[in-house]
C-alpha cells in the first residue's frame, strides 16, 4: 500500500482522533509522504519518532498496534497474563496517554498492568519489573530526543530491553495486524479489573536500593555542593530524595523542576549537549558549587560538569565513567572487597581509557554491541552461571549502572556516585578534573567526540543507506595521514587486521569500526534512535593539545571521505 492510499485510509476514519485529524487536513504531499511512505520501527532503545500523524509517527494508533505484538510477547511467557506489565512514562506530550492506551490493549489480552500513579524514571522502570515480578515493561519516552519526539521502549521480566531475536517476535506480530485503525483494545470499564496504580511502596524500595550504591558512608559531605537539574524530566524527586537521605547539600535548578513537554526553561534535554547547562552552570558560579549534575528527561543519562581551577569543565561520558571506574574499583580494593573475578562492560563504541582503568584493577571487560539492553543480558548471563561478578556497565552515551538491581541506565545511581567520589577526592584536595587527569598520566590521554550528520524522510534514510555501503566498498586504508591497520564490520561479523581476517562474536549490526597505527580509532554507525548517522572518535595524543589537534584533522578527513565535508 502507497503512501497516499495510507493518508487515505486515515484521513476518511469517521472516529479519527480530531487532533490528528486536523493535522492530517494541513499536510502538504511532502508531509504527507513522510508521515506514512514507511512503518514506525523498532531501534537500538524500542520505537522513537516524531508525535503525529501517520503510519511513520507516533500515535495512539501506532502505540496500540505495537502493544498487540507486545501482549502476544507477555502471553508466551510462563504465567504472563497474571504476572503482569509495569509501565511508566516521562514528562513528554501524549506520554500519559500512550501508557494508558497501552494497558488498555493488554487489558483485552486479559494482561494485568502496574501503571505508575505519576511520572517515573527509566530506571525505576526496570527495578519495579524486578520488585513485582512482572513478566515485562513498558517505558513511555523519547530520552533525550527534542520535545517533538516521543517513545516506546519494552523490557523482559529481569528489566532489560528486549534483545533483537525478541523484538523480531514482538515485529512479527505487529505486521499481522491487518487495519492499524482499529485494533482491538478494552473499553475504560473494561480494562480497569485489569489495571493496578503503584507508586510509593516502589519508589521506596528503588530509593533503598540506590543508596546501597555508597561505598564509604562516612565521607564530609558538610562542605561539598552540588548544583543539579532534572532538564524538566522525570528524575528530579527521585535524585533530591536519595542526596537528602544521604546527608549531601543538593542545591536544584528550581525553574527547569517542574515537570515541562516544551522543556521551557532549558535549550535541550540532552546532557551530551553543552547548551543544556546553561542555567545550571549560572547557578553554580552563583553558589560556589564544586559539580554540576545533570540527567535527561527519563532519568537514565547523567551529565556532569566539574569545578577545575575555578573553571566549569564538562566531562564526556565516557571520561566521567571513567572516574567512576577508578573510585569504585580503587575504594573495593582498598576494603579489601574486590573480587578477583569481577567485570566491567562497555560498548564497541566506548573509549579504551575505562577498560585500561578495569585492567589496572585486575577486572575483565567485555564489549558489546550499542544499546544498553546487550550490558544487562551480559548481567543476566553471569547471574545464572556465577562465573563473574558484575561490578559495572556504561556507554559513551552518558549512561551507566552501578549496581545491577536495574538492567538499565540510571542517572539516579549515576548521581550518587559522581557525588560521592567528587567529595571524596574534594577531602584529597582533588576535583574530578584532577583525578581524570591522573587516569591520562597513567594509561595514556584520550580524545572522545562524535560528528553525527542529520539525515531524515526518505531521502536521508537513502543517504545515510549510501554512506555505509560506499564505506564498505571503498574502505579508507589511510585517515588524517594515518595507516588503518585494522577493519571491524560488524554488520558482516569480519574483522580484517593488516589481511589476516577473524570472526566477530557479537550480534550482527550496521557498524564500521577503524583502528588507527598510532592506537587512536574511528566508527560510523547510523543512529537507532534519530535520523542521524554517527561518527565516533576516541583520539589517542602524547597530551591534551595532542589529541585534539589530530582529532580537528582526523574529523576534517572523515566528512571528506564519505563527501560530506
Amino acid at each position: 500500500m502507497g503512501y497516499e492510499e495510507k493518508y487515505q485510509q486515515w484521513v476518511s476514519k469517521p472516529d479519527l482522533d480530531p487532533q490528528l485529524k486536523a493535522e492530517l487536513l494541513a499536510m502538504s504531499e511532502e508531509e504527507k509522504k513522510d508521515a506514512f511512505y514507511m512503518d514506525a520501527e523498532f531501534g537500538t532503545a524500542g520505537m522513537r519518532n516524531l508525535l503525529g500523524a501517520g503510519t511513520n509517527r507516533l500515535n495512539i494508533y501506532v502505540i496500540q498496534r505495537a502493544n498487540v505484538g507486545f501482549a502476544k510477547y507477555i502471553l508466551a511467557q510462563e504465567n504472563g497474563a497474571e504476572r503482569g506489565v509495569a509501565i511508566s512514562y516521562d514528562n513528554r506530550h501524549k506520554s500519559y496517554r500512550f501508557a494508558i492506551e497501552s494497558a488498555k490493549v493488554l487489558a483485552h489480552y486479559g494482561i494485568k498492568s502496574y501503571i505508575f500513579e505519576s511520572l517515573r524514571p527509566t530506571p525505576e522502570l526496570s527495578f519495579a519489573v524486578r520488585h513485582l515480578k512482572c513478566a515485562g515493561g513498558i517505558m513511555i519516552t523519547a530520552s533525550h530526543n527534542a520535545k517533538e519526539y516521543n517513545g516506546y521502549k519494552v523490557y523482559d521480566d529481569s528489566g532489560c530491553q528486549l534483545l533483537p531475536e525478541d523484538v523480531k517476535l514482538i515485529v512479527d506480530e505487529i505486521n499481522k495486524v491487518e487495519d492499524i485503525l482499529n485494533v482491538p483494545t478494552a473499553t475504560d470499564d473494561e480494562a480497569w479489573p485489569y489495571m493496578n496504580w503503584i507508586g510509593e511502596e516502589v519508589d521506596k524500595a528503588y530509593y533503598e536500593a540506590v543508596k546501597t550504591c555508597e561505598i564509604n558512608h562516612d565521607i564530609d559531605k558538610s562542605n561539598f555542593k552540588i548544583v543539579y537539574s532534572p532538564q524538566h524530566g522525570a528524575d528530579n524527586i527521585p535524585v533530591r530524595t536519595v542526596l537528602k537521605e544521604l546527608g549531601y547539600n543538593c542545591i536544584p535548578v528550581l525553574a527547569q523542576c517542574m515537570p515541562d513537554p516544551d522543556y521551557t526553561n532549558t535549550k535541550s534535554p540532552n546532557p551530551e549537549v553543552e547548551a543544556s547547562y546553561e542555567l545550571s552552570i549560572k547557578l553554580a558560579k552563583e553558589v560556589d558549587a564544586d559539580v554540576v549534575v545533570i540527567t535527561d528527561p527519563d532519568g537514565d543519562r547523567l551529565g556532569v560538569v566539574a569545578k577545575h581551577n575555578g573553571e566549569y569543565v564538562l566531562m564526556s561520558g565516557n571520561q566521567s565513567a571513567a572516574v567512576y571506574l577508578e573510585y569504585i574499583l580503587s575504594q573495593l580494593q582498598a576494603q579489601g572487597k574486590l573480587p578477583s573475578n569481577g567485570v566491567m562492560y562497555n560498548t564497541i563504541v566506548t573509549s579504551d581509557l575505562g577498560e585500561l582503568v578495569a585492567r589496572s584493577y585486575g577486572v575483565d571487560v567485555e564489549k558489546t554491541l550499542t544499546g544498553f539492553k546487550f550490558i544487562g543480558d551480559k548481567i543476566r548471563k553471569y547471574e545464572k552461571t556465577g562465573e563473574k561478578v558484575f561490578l559495572f556497565g556504561y556507554e559513551e552515551s552518558y549512561g551507566c549502572v552501578v549496581k545491577d538491581f536495574v538492567r538499565d541506565k540510571d542517572g539516579v545511581q549515576a548521581v550518587l556516585t559522581a557525588a560521592e567520589c567528587g567529595a571524596y577526592y574534594k577531602a584529597q584536595g582533588k576535583d574530578l578534573i584532577d583525578v581524570l587527569n591522573d587516569l591520562y598520566a597513567k594509561h595514556g590521554t584520550f580524545k572522545e567526540s562524535q560528528v553525527a550528520l542529520s539525515k531524515s524522510g526518505e531521502a536521508g534514510l537513502k543517504r545515510i543507506a549510501e554512506i555505509m555501503s560506499d564505506l564498505r566498498a571503498d574502505a579508507p586504508t589511510e585517515i588524517g595521514g594515518l595507516k588503518v591497520v585494522t577493519v571491524e564490520d560488524y554488520q558482516t561479523s569480519i574483522k580484517n587486521s593488516n589481511g589476516v581476517e577473524t570472526v566477530i562474536d557479537l550480534p550482527k549490526s550496521n557498524v564500521l569500526k577503524y583502528y588507527l597505527e598510532d592506537g587512536s580509532w574511528i566508527a560510523a554507525r547510523p543512529s537507532g534512535t534519530e535520523p542521524k548517522i554517527k561518527f565516533y572518535f576516541s583520539i589517542k595524543g602524547k597530551d591534551a593539545e595532542d589529541a585534539a589537534n589530530k582529532t580537528a584533522v582526523l574529523q576534517k578527513d572523515v566528512l571528506n571521505i564519505v563527501h560530506e565535508n
